[in-house]
């Protein structure tokens, strides 16, 4: 079982909260878990998140708030029109919780439809291995969203379109030398 205090915490954002939000569960953690994981963080350490996120142009900011054995827990922004290429990630679980602005959703599990969801402050998603999405600004104010996987460490598939998604994700190995 891991040692809370040899952890990788963003200096910034180390703090008992965050201690016990990521403390050790299981070896994997399950998207309800995720959910509860990135609303939690969202809501609790709201203001120091604030002043953590930074707004760039062209490409997207982001910082790791934590990673553990079981997870990583990502702290993104998003100028009004950045998004993401459709991705899946590589077999890990995930969630994301906004904690402002909105963000616009596109996503597909393997073989069935192309979805569209709309998510605004404070709300949470979360999702099991085998979807792939693609998230985006298309509002007119910044957002920020906080993000867990898990397992952690694993790399993202790019497509060139949700449509290309295959019929099953395979899992890819963690990137442990990462940390």
């Amino acid at each position: 079982m891991p040692v809370l205090a040899d952890l990788d915490i963003h200096p910034r954002l180390d703090s008992p909260t965050l201690r016990n939000l990521i403390a050790p569960r299981r070896p994997v953690w399950t998207p309800a878990e995720l959910r509860q994981l990135t609303a939690s963080t969202a809501n609790r350490l709201s203001r120091p998140l604030l002043d953590v996120v930074r707004f760039s142009s062209p490409q997207r900011w982001w910082a790791r708030v934590a990673v553990t054995d079981e997870i990583e827990l990502w702290l993104l922004s998003w100028l009004p029109g950045q998004g993401t290429a459709p991705h899946d990630h590589g077999g890990a679980t995930g969630s994301f919780t906004v904690l402002s602005g909105e963000l616009a959703e596109t996503f597909r599990y393997p073989a069935g439809p192309i979805r569209n969801a709309w998510h605004r402050t404070g709300s949470s998603v979360a999702f099991g291995a085998g979807r792939a999405h693609q998230v985006e600004n298309v509002g007119s104010r910044m957002a920020a969203s906080v993000h867990a996987y898990s397992p952690p460490l694993v790399p993202t598939r790019e497509y060139r379109s949700l449509r290309e998604v295959p019929d099953s994700i395979p899992s890819l190995p963690t990137q442990r030398d990462n940390r």
